[in-house]
């Protein structure tokens, strides 16, 4: 059901949770074999605040050791979008992580769908891209192999709780409008691009950053 790309290293994994249903049944799947550590980023939106419950909830349960980070009290500078502003903060506090924590490895749990919308997105600017396996700064993404359909399969046979964000919905956001108004054409004039991009994870070895 869930297939990993890629050793992992190290016993010691830190795994970026936001909550929903992708990471949460990432951490559920990882944390029966390994020694996991989480942290969660909280962007400071009303979802933000349910889904940290959540995430809290969850390795009290278990276990779990917990980092935490709330977003800076800072606002979007003018001209950029919300979701690049995030994902930059974000990736600042994981890369700073990286660099501290050398006996483990940080992954986060970008999966097969994420790859397909990305390289869609990317390819109407001129080339497509392949998130790739390895961020250069110490961040690796080993579910890239895996669907969104798989890991909520297995969230809910194993009753893993998540969060639905609403604001996942908003086509207001560029990646919302890819996945829900274009992937639908997308699949339609080409069935086979999970298998095409598939093929373009499997041997893709880039260590660029995204």
């Amino acid at each position: 059901m869930i297939k990993l790309q890629g050793k992992l290293q190290r016993k010691k994994l830190m795994v970026s949770v936001s909550g929903g249903v992708d990471s949460m049944a990432a951490l559920d799947f990882l944390r029966r074999s390994h020694d996991v550590e989480v942290f969660h980023y909280n962007h400071g939106t009303e979802y933000g605040e349910h889904a940290e419950d959540l995430v809290r909830d969850y390795v009290r349960q278990y276990k779990i050791p917990f980092q935490f980070r709330g977003m800076d009290k800072k606002e979007c500078p003018p001209g950029r979008s919300k979701e690049d502003w995030w994902r930059e903060n974000r990736y600042k506090w994981l890369n700073m992580f990286a660099e501290t924590y050398t006996g483990y490895q940080i992954i986060t749990c970008h999966h097969l769908d994420d790859c397909i919308e990305t390289w869609v997105w990317s390819s109407m600017h001129g080339k497509g891209k392949i998130i790739p396996y390895n961020n250069g700064q110490g961040v690796i993404r080993p579910f890239r192999l895996t669907t969104k359909e798989q890991l909520r399969l297995w969230a809910d046979l194993n009753s893993v709780p998540y969060l639905e964000d609403d604001s996942n919905k908003n086509l207001c956001y560029t990646r919302n409008y890819i996945r829900h108004e274009m992937m639908p054409h997308v699949k339609r004039v080409n069935p086979g691009i999970s298998k095409l991009i598939k093929k373009k994870v499997m041997y893709d070895g880039t260590t660029n950053s995204y």
